[in-house]
């Protein structure tokens, strides 16, 4: 009997480079106090965010995309044409079909690439990540490129206290391929649909198609998210630390979805990261962008602290679903 061959792939993969790019307004609190009748202080304590980043009506999560994605090829020193797999993570794909990351391959100059976009919400860009990794190591492409894209300002009621004054826009890109040594550890992640309540769009496409509903928004139910993501993810950040065979104390970087500065507070006291440990607070100018958040925060906080280069940082993201994701990863 003829036997398949099965490709196999490199034993490690790192991530090459990181790109980003944040809408072009930035938008104060002071723009959003009126609808929601709040104040620039409340937001602040609450959230921890001065000012977020939005995009003009113009662009979309594709531009996002591809303009963050050309930063990190061009810093990856990789030809766009070795790129062989492309995946988005996103919610804010502005059709059902086709993909964000079809076009974005054939705009960066990487098709034919194996292309697909995933829906994770704000752990979309950790699943991707692990999907790279793995997809590499088995043989099934040999340079990733992964998207954190959103464009969430298209998806908010401006009336909406509990999550429109968090949202933001943005894309981040990063170039995965083969290591020498380990550079991506095993990801944590799962899901918990009993939540799914908790945190996601009102109403669906159809429903605003029939008249039956206003156009779909994004809500949630702070109190019920702000619990799951401070007790069950910091769990799961110790569980990833474990995973990846290292101490809170051997990370240069802390790098949580940018959901809310207090959750990141939070965690930072429970995994009781040590004051040489840098914490990303992108959230405070960016807001929250879903799973654009993490390469973002990881693009400024490289900017900001080029010394961190090879040094080890966790990311873990958690959203809608509601799903995580988690990893350690070494920065390029």
């Amino acid at each position: 009997m003829t036997t398949l061959k099965q490709a196999t792939g490199p034993a490690h993969t790192r991530i090459y480079s990181v790109g980003a790019a944040r809408g072009e307004n930035a938008v104060p609190n002071e723009d959003l106090i009126g609808p929601i009748d709040s104040s620039d202080e409340w937001i602040r304590q609450r959230t921890g965010i001065i000012t977020r980043t939005r995009a003009v009506p113009e662009t979309d999560a594709i531009d996002l995309s591809t303009a963050a994605a050309t930063e990190a090829i061009e810093k990856s020193g990789i030809a766009p044409s070795d790129i062989d797999l492309v995946i988005v993570a996103t919610i804010s794909n502005p059709k059902q079909t086709p993909s964000v990351s079809a076009i974005v391959a054939d705009r960066v100059g990487a098709n034919p690439a194996a292309a697909y976009d995933l829906n994770a919400a704000c752990a979309g860009y950790a699943y991707a990540v692990a999907q790279a990794d793995a997809l590499i190591r088995a043989g099934a492409a040999r340079y990733a490129l992964v998207i954190g894209a959103e464009k969430l300002s298209d998806v908010v009621d401006p009336t909406d206290r509990s999550i429109s004054f968090l949202l933001g826009d943005g894309a981040g890109a990063v170039v995965i391929g083969p290591s020498d040594t380990p550079g991506i550890s095993a990801t944590v992640w799962g899901s918990d649909g009993s939540k799914s309540d908790a945190v996601g769009m009102n109403h669906t496409l159809t429903e605003f198609r029939d008249g039956l509903a206003p156009w779909p928004t994004l809500r949630q139910d702070g109190p019920t998210v702000f619990r799951w993501a401070v007790w069950e993810m910091a769990k799961v950040a110790k569980k990833v630390l474990e995973e990846a065979g290292i101490e809170a104390s051997d990370l240069a970087a802390f790098i949580p979805h940018q959901a809310n500065m207090r959750i990141v507070d939070e965690f930072a006291k429970q995994l009781k990261l040590p004051e040489t440990t840098v914490i990303a607070r992108d959230i405070a100018t960016t807001g929250n962008t879903s799973a654009a958040s993490i390469p973002l925060a990881t693009h400024r906080l490289l900017q900001e602290h080029p010394e961190l280069s090879g040094g080890l940082a966790l990311q873990i993201g958690f959203g809608a679903g509601l799903v995580f994701g988690a990893q350690v990863v070494v920065l390029p």
